[in-house]
């Protein structure tokens, strides 16, 4: 994903201390990526479906921090 990005949102792992961050960006077309900001923002996980990501992260025990950053408002 270029800089194409319409939102983002930031999901913790509250189990862990300080709590673990992923970072989800998704496009106008729904394609959605999880970035790792400890592995130098590697890509954890790519789809076209933001439920599938949100899923993704879900499973892993993973909760939304509430709101999104939208591209149109920076």
């Amino acid at each position: 994903m270029k800089n194409n990005w319409e939102f983002t949102e930031v999901w913790i792992d509250p189990s862990h201390f300080p709590p673990y961050v992923l970072l989800l960006l998704c496009d106008s077309e729904d394609n959605c990526q999880i970035y790792d900001p400890a592995q130098g923002y590697k890509v954890v996980f790519s789809t076209n479906n933001y439920d599938e990501a949100k899923l993704y992260l879900l499973e892993d025990e993973f909760e939304s921090v509430q709101g999104r950053v939208l591209a149109a408002e920076l």
